[in-house]
């Protein structure tokens, strides 16, 4: 093994060490990993650049930025109280209403901005109502990363594989929506079962209380609202037609903050001050750090290893699920997902070789066509694994964090409890969805 290969190797491992026990912040991590590869002339500075995915910066971006002018409005306030007052008091309806509402929203945002916006909601009506916010925030964690699971933007793994694989909004929707929405009705029944003594005890104290709030005092800015929301539509729109339009989905997003800036006449600078720059500069390196292993062959070998174990894609599709379901529970999904695409990439074009002359964009589509059992089999494992543990997906952090200041906070041993079996259900669930519509069939 040449000695480049080897300092890749140790580069990498090294890195995710730090980036798993969080002993150092992952985002300076990701970034020195990276300058370490350029350093040790494992990599060019040019073609470290050339790693990175700028289509998956530039998604993260736009939406950063539509979503810090449209919390503005409160209108996710007014969304929480309509929904308390819609429930009449019952304290299963508003768990129901407001996992339902995360999971549209994480679905048509993405799931860490919905919980950072209907999390500290969520505890703010439960102290008002006087009843215990945990079966609402476990329920609501769970939610988020289900919800994200059915589209291209709902969850940082959906991002990578889309960019990567060059699959639509559409595609995610059509593809992973039906298998999100049994999921997610599925876990619900379950939670109404598992916490039905909470709920039952909260039920009959809370309809006073929910009548004395008045949701339409939370709008601060009808106007900005109507205008966040319009451009919201149509970013949603431009990424349904992104294909048709011939337009990648960061420019979407762009074009929708972008327009959404000016429409609103914020201050550009407070409005740059909330974009997650940690995140972005996150994906930099993380990205450097697999190119890393691109480029001196070590993901080609290791195809090479898995298609000689077996080369049937059933086994493959489920070894790839169950796998990155486990790993994602207990490590941040993001850099698996990161690690597996160009893996996954060998891996197809092994599994499925241009043997018919066809030219280059014509073989691209029929592989994509063929593989596609694979993408979706990370997408499903990397994305509801995340529900295992509480350190499983960045939702599942920034709800733990707002819950440290609750009566009943979230924490590795309580939550494990809920999300790992409820995770289970869920990946064997998606097994079955797999083998149906996709590997039983032909």
């Amino acid at each position: 093994m040449a000695p480049g290969t080897i300092a890749a190797i140790c580069i990498f491992i090294l890195s995710y060490f730090f980036i798993i026990t969080e002993k150092i912040h992952r985002t300076k991590t990701a970034l020195m990993g990276g300058v370490l590869l350029i350093i040790f002339h494992i990599l060019t500075q040019s073609e470290a650049f050339a790693f990175i995915d700028f289509n998956t910066i530039g998604l993260l971006t736009g939406m950063m930025l539509l979503i810090s002018v449209l919390k503005e409005t409160g209108v996710f306030s007014w969304f929480a109280i309509t929904i308390a007052k819609r429930s009449g008091g019952n304290a299963w309806k508003i768990l129901l209403w407001f996992s339902v509402f995360t999971a549209i929203a994480s679905a048509l945002l993405d799931n860490v901005t919905t919980v950072l916006l209907i999390a500290p909601i969520t505890i703010l009506i439960a102290e008002m109502l006087n009843i215990s916010p945990f079966p609402f925030l476990i329920a609501e964690t769970l939610a988020a990363n289900i919800g994200g699971t059915a589209t291209l933007i709902g969850d940082p793994p959906n991002i990578l594989i889309g960019s990567a694989t060059g699959l639509s909004f559409l595609d995610f929707m059509i593809h992973l929506g039906p298998i999100a929405a049994a999921v997610l009705v599925v876990t619900l029944l379950l939670l109404k079962v598992i916490f039905r003594r909470q709920l039952a005890a909260g039920s009959e104290s809370i309809r006073e209380t929910i009548a004395g709030m008045d949701e339409t005092k939370v709008i601060k800015d009808p106007v900005l609202l109507r205008r966040s929301l319009i451009v919201l539509a149509l970013t949603v729109v431009g990424f349904l037609l992104h294909g048709w339009l011939g337009l990648k989905p960061a420019t979407i997003a762009l074009a929708g903050g972008g327009a959404l800036l000016i429409w609103s006449g914020t201050d550009i600078e407070k409005r740059l001050g909330e974009i997650e720059w940690t995140t972005l500069f996150f994906f930099m390196g993380l990205f450097v750090l697999v190119g890393g292993l691109e480029k001196t062959g070590v993901l080609e070998f290791l195809a090479g290893r898995v298609l000689a174990l077996t080369s049937n894609l059933t086994l493959l599709c489920l070894c790839i699920l169950w796998v990155s379901a486990i790993a994602s529970a207990f490590l941040d999904n993001i850099p698996f997902v990161a690690a597996m695409i160009p893996l996954l990439a060998r891996i197809s074009a092994a599994l499925f070789p241009n043997t018919e002359g066809m030219d280059e964009a014509a073989y691209q589509l029929w592989q994509m066509k063929m593989a596609m059992p694979l993408w979706w089999s990370l997408a499903l494992g990397a994305c509801l694994g995340g529900n295992g543990t509480i350190v499983g997906a960045s939702a599942n952090v920034v709800i733990a964090g707002f819950s440290e200041k609750t009566r009943s906070p979230l924490n590795f041993r309580n939550y494990i409890r809920y999300g790992f079996p409820l995770m289970i259900v869920s990946i064997v669930m998606a097994s079955a969805y797999l083998l149906v519509r996709y590997l039983l069939v032909g």
